[in-house]
Parts: C-alpha cells; sequence; structure tokens
C-alpha cells in the first residue's frame, strides 16, 4: 500500500503562501507536475500514491480530470495573491499510478487548463508517463495534437522472469512498438528501467540494456529497484519466497548501464538519468534538482514554492471532498529555513552533472573535498573550477558525499 504522508504545519484552507516565497521568484523557473492515482494492477514493489479500481472508494475516474483542473485554478489564484511575478509554465509532468489509463481528451483538457490559467513558456516541455499496454499510435497523436511534447515509456526490463517478479502486464515486444508510435507522432521518447530485481542476473540486466537501446531512444532512466517497507514483494523477501536484493550486484548494473549508454551516444546528467543531449533532458525532473518552483496537482501532490513544501491528501475520496468543498486539498506543509534550504541544495546539486558551486559550502565543509577527490568520490578538476561533480564512483556513493560534506 502506499506509504503514509508526513506530518507537518497546518495547511491553511485558502492555500496562502508567506511573504518569504517572493524573495527570488523571478530568478526561478516554474513548473506544474499533475498526479493520476491510478493503475489496472498494483506492481509488488510500489508504495507510490496509487490506486487500482477495486481500491477507490466510490470515487470516479471519469471525474479526476475536472477535480485537477479546479485545483489548478485554484493554485493560480493562490500564486497571484502571494503577489508572485506571473511566470509561464516552463515543464509539465504527467506522472503517476498511470496517466494514461485516461482518455486522452482527460489529459489534454488538464494541459489546456494549464495553458489558460498560467501560459506555456516558449519551448516548454510537456511529458506523460505511459505504460506500455496503455497507449496506442491514436493516442499518442491525439497527445502531440494537444502540445504535449515528450513521452516517457515505463519499460522496466525486456526479460520475462523479471517484468513477472515485478507484476508489470506488459510484454518485452510491445515496448519497441510503442517507442515507435511515439517517435512517429513527433514526440522525445524516454524509456524508463529497474535493475535489482530478486532473481535478475548480470546477464538479464545487459539484456534490458540491449533492448532499450535498440529502440533508439532520446533518453534512459534507470533506477535500482528499493524494496518499500509494507509492499508485496518486501513480505516476498521476509517471507523467503524471493532473495533480497545485493548491493554489489547493484553497483555492477550501475556501471555496466552507464557504459553501455556512454558507448551509444547518452551521457549521465543526474545519477539515475542519461540523455543524447542536453535539449533532451528531462527538464522537469532537473527542476527538482536545482530546487525550482511547481505546483503539483492531484492525490499525495507535493508542491514547493520558494521554500515552502507542502503535500496534498493521499486518498482520491478526500481529495475530492476537499475539491467538492473549493479549498485546499493539502494536508500539511513546512517551510525551510535559509540552512534548511542550504543544506538540501548540498543533497540534491551533487547528484547533477552540472554540479554544486563549492561556493554553496562553509569554509568548514570545504575541507572535505581535497579528501573526497582522494578517495575517488569527487572530479579533482572540476573542484578546482569551483564545482562538486561526483565521479561514477561518487554517483555509487552519493549519500557518502553528502555524508562528508555536510560533516556529518
Amino acid at each position: 500500500m502506499p506509504s503514509a504522508l508526513p506530518e507537518g504545519d497546518p495547511a491553511p484552507e485558502n492555500g496562502a503562501l508567506p511573504a518569504s516565497v517572493l524573495a527570488g521568484a523571478e530568478d526561478r523557473r516554474f513548473g506544474v507536475y499533475v498526479h493520476v492515482p491510478y493503475c489496472r494492477v498494483r506492481c509488488g514493489y510500489c508504495d507510490f500514491n496509487t490506486y487500482t479500481a477495486s481500491e477507490l472508494g466510490g470515487t470516479r475516474r471519469d471525474e479526476y480530470a475536472e477535480q485537477v483542473q479546479w485545483e489548478l485554478g485554484f493554485g493560480a489564484r493562490v500564486l497571484r495573491e502571494a503577489g508572485l511575478p506571473e511566470r509561464p509554465v516552463s515543464t509539465v509532468f504527467f506522472g503517476g499510478g498511470t496517466p494514461t489509463l485516461l482518455p486522452a481528451s482527460d489529459l489534454t483538457a488538464m494541459l489546456g487548463t494549464i495553458r489558460s490559467e498560467w501560459g506555456l513558456a516558449p519551448g516548454a516541455e510537456v511529458t506523460t508517463e505511459a505504460n506500455p499496454d496503455s497507449v496506442d499510435a491514436a493516442y499518442l497523436q491525439e497527445l502531440a495534437a494537444a502540445g504535449f511534447t515528450r513521452v516517457s515509456v515505463g519499460m522496466q526490463s525486456a526479460v520475462p522472469h523479471v517484468l513477472r517478479t515485478l507484476d508489470r502486464t506488459h510484454t518485452p515486444e510491445r515496448v519497441p512498438q510503442v517507442v515507435a508510435w511515439v517517435k512517429e507522432a513527433g514526440l522525445q521518447v524516454s524509456v524508463d528501467l529497474i535493475y535489482g530485481t530478486p532473481g535478475e542476473s548480470l546477464a538479464d540486466w545487459e539484456r534490458s540494456l540491449d533492448a532499450a537501446l535498440a529502440c533508439d531512444p532520446d533518453h534512459i532512466s534507470a533506477y535500482a529497484l528499493i524494496v518499500e517497507t509494507g509492499t508485496k514483494l518486501a513480505g516476498q523477501i521476509r517471507r523467503g519466497e524471493v532473495a533480497e536484493p545485493d548491493e554489489d550486484l547493484h553497483a555492477e548494473m550501475y556501471e555496466l548501464a552507464d557504459a553501455r549508454f556512454r558507448a551509444a551516444g547518452l551521457e549521465w546528467y543526474e545519477i539515475s538519468n542519461w540523455s543524447r543531449s542536453p535539449e533532451t533532458r528531462s527538464r522537469h525532473n532537473l527542476s527538482y534538482w536545482t530546487g525550482e518552483d511547481w505546483w503539483a496537482a492531484g492525490p499525495g501532490a507535493h508542491s514547493h514554492i520558494g521554500g515552502v513544501r507542502w503535500w496534498n491528501v493521499k486518498h482520491p475520496g478526500a481529495y475530492a471532498s476537499r475539491v467538492h468543498a473549493e479549498i485546499s486539498p493539502a494536508h500539511a506543509r513546512e517551510t525551510l529555513t535559509p540552512e534548511a534550504r542550504r543544506e538540501e541544495r548540498v543533497l540534491l546539486e551533487t547528484r547533477i552533472a552540472e554540479g554544486l558551486a563549492t561556493e554553496t559550502l562553509t569554509p568548514e565543509e570545504r575541507r572535505a573535498v581535497p579528501q573526497l577527490i582522494a578517495d575517488g568520490l569527487v572530479d579533482g578538476r572540476a573542484a578546482i573550477a569551483g564545482r562538486i561533480v561526483p565521479t561514477l564512483r561518487g554517483r555509487l556513493l552519493a549519500d557518502t558525499v553528502v555524508h562528508r560534506l555536510l560533516g556529518g
């Protein structure tokens, strides 16, 4: 089941934001995330805020787009009343769940509300996630006509027994067909992979890498499987039905992926992401790593504006009730202190290829850099130029880099 929401400070029903969000707002880009919490089946490894038909408690999927449209309008009013400068939306991301379980007309309607409330910046990136068995050529053509620019296809693996362990419903043969349809629609395409599934060998992983690269995508994401407490997979491991993931094998898989992607012309720009060029990076995901502003709509969605972060109520039924009452769907929020924002910047920007500006660190924290270089965790040349950039080894030990920089 989905994990619990964090607690925080009370969130006002009118969504009002403190004056502190105005500082530096003109220098921050603005994006929109739309969470679509529906899945055909629940994958055994997943603890995202998603629901199958039997878990919806009487709420209706065909009313969801209108609910989100209300929240988007509400969000536009909140930002205007806070006195924030008018900023057209740079990036839009429909995630889930499986956004493409909704009709294409619902996704285009929600995008239309984003466009009418805030406007889209020239060259705006508009992405949706899609499962391979949830779209066809006509669906993708409709998205392209509405202004979508990018599709992230949930491939996960090309090996049948790995897909079965993950409870994925598509066949390996479906992925290249969907990627071809995405390209025919004139959209950029990313494929998402997961490595380290119980029972997955290095040869299995190499087979998935071969299949993904054969699709010639613009972008690839590769995520290590994390066994989340309370998931079906965690229970299977606890009962000894499947093996626990092997951290050493995870590292081998990551190194193999990085080598294969680089050989195929894709470069890493964030620990789990590779692209063919700067133009095909996921600008929306980068906005999270670089501390931009975004409004996130939908159940359980997390927003961030100028150091204020809030998260919506989780269940679609609770969300619908708030929307029908025309009050903020936020469950709680927190306002980060300047020091917390700085430490978060260290945590996030040491994950990306551009790295962290050394000047962000305190003099005491900078004293950790020479040893990080000596240990092969940070790029020495980049550090001399004033940036903390992880090496391949540093990417594998990202938590160690941050821990040592912050004096932990």
